[in-house]
């Protein structure tokens, strides 16, 4: 099979075009696909990724992970050639990945939601360009047509910040399309959620831990059923994205704050010369972001001592 180029890449992602162009020769691969509720979306979602898959002539596995649903999703899935794993009780998004993570026998793992929503034929050229990277995310563009407006400035937000936290351009936080070689992720299933945070927590342990993350450009299309998401989730992403930064780059977050409770000090202390008089408030405020530096320091320490690359 003849080696790719770059455009054979791109136009690999263009529908009707992944099984012609991509090498994906010597690869293997595992699809997991979370499910909770899903009756309306799953076998066709299944069917979509074995049409992507059979045509490259590698071997491949779909796993569906079944969340409790209470609807059929189950039974729907069991109708296709997938294996398709219960967890009984509903766990969690994060928790049905994590379980369909340990259970694939392949080197190369793709994780893609079962609502719909990413095509599966993008999954031979991201299979292909995984040779040369850690994860190959797909990027539903900064537009993202179809999520609602009322949850754009919340994800603006928080893509904002992890992107300041991580000090790189996070195209994509929590893209539910990914390829990744199995052995780079197994060590980060402690550390991750079992809730929609799950993917968020990928990408910044991929990227804190200076792993190669690319992006590729994908359509994202409208979702059949209802959204799992909850907006007290968006909270919970803001504490995870300082949680895991803290954890892998430290100083990101201490420096940074450290630096306000300085800034206040000295604010505060001009003023207090203007009244000759020097408040406790200018003293504390030195005092505290002196602690805070320290603290940083401590845990920048830590952090290199015990989660080396």
């Amino acid at each position: 099979m003849r080696g790719t180029s770059l455009v054979d890449v791109i136009e690999a992602t263009r529908p009707g075009a992944a099984q012609r162009t991509v090498n994906v020769e010597g690869q293997a691969l595992s699809v997991v696909v979370p499910a909770f509720n899903e009756e309306g979306a799953v076998r066709n979602t299944i069917q979509d990724i074995e049409a992507a898959l059979k045509p490259l002539g590698i071997p491949f596995e779909i796993i569906v992970v079944d969340d409790g649903s209470t609807d059929a999703t189950a039974a729907e899935a069991r109708r296709t050639s997938a294996r398709v794993l219960a967890n009984g009780v509903n766990s969690g998004y994060g928790a049905s990945l994590k379980r369909g993570v340990k259970e694939a026998v392949h080197d190369y793992v793709a994780i893609i939601d079962a609502d719909g929503t990413y095509p599966p034929h993008y999954l031979p050229a991201m299979l292909e360009m995984a040779r040369g990277a850690d994860m190959i995310v797909g990027d539903r563009g900064a537009a993202m047509r179809n999520v609602p407006l009322i949850r754009r400035p919340a994800k603006f937000l928080l893509n904002s910040l992890a992107n300041f936290l991580a000090q790189r351009k996070i195209n994509d936080l929590n893209s539910g399309l990914r390829v990744f070689r199995r052995e780079e992720l197994v060590p980060f299933l402690p550390l991750l959620p079992a809730n929609f945070s799950f993917t968020t927590t990928i990408t910044l342990c991929m990227m804190c831990y200076g792993k190669r993350v690319v992006y590729t450009p994908i359509e994202y299309g409208r979702r059949i059923g209802s959204s799992k998401i909850r907006p007290m989730d968006f909270f919970n992403f803001i504490l995870l994205v300082v949680r895991i930064t803290t954890l892998f780059n430290p100083l990101r977050v201490f420096l940074p704050l450290g630096g306000i409770l300085f800034v206040l000090g000295w604010l505060k202390l001009a003023y207090d010369i203007t009244q000759w008089n020097l408040s406790e408030t200018a003293v504390f405020a030195f005092l505290a972001s002196i602690m805070v530096w320290s603290l940083g320091l401590i845990a920048d320490m830590i952090s290199r001592l015990h989660l080396r690359p």
